[in-house]
């Protein structure tokens, strides 16, 4: 069985994830509640799954194309992507969100 063309796969997610560490993306907006993190970068929409300040998982990705993928359809093929994320680009993501939200907490309204 593999993922129909309108589904973001978890290879696909997790390369947004690499380029975010990589810093060739860049989050644009950056929001946390309770154990989620909500983060858009060129135009790629993702809920992220925290324990504190640690990244657990991926929820949701949604594509600029509108294409979208989850939790439930990445788990029936054994992959969440963030498990393919090295542990320099877990770190660096976990990086990246913490300054993230401190910038949107130090921003005036």
């Amino acid at each position: 069985m593999t993922a129909t063309a309108a589904t973001v796969s978890a290879r696909e997610a997790y390369q947004v994830l690499k380029d975010m560490a990589l810093e060739t993306r860049v989050i644009s907006a950056c929001a946390a509640a309770d154990d989620t993190v909500s983060v858009e970068t060129d135009g790629w929409r993702m809920v992220l799954l925290t324990q504190g300040t640690v990244l657990v998982g991926c929820q949701h990705c949604r594509s600029p194309d509108g294409r979208h993928g989850s939790l439930d359809s990445w788990q029936r093929y054994g992959t969440n992507p963030v498990a393919l994320m090295s542990t320099w680009e877990h770190a660096q993501v976990e990086r990246l969100l913490s300054v993230s939200q401190r910038q949107l907490h130090d921003t005036p309204v």
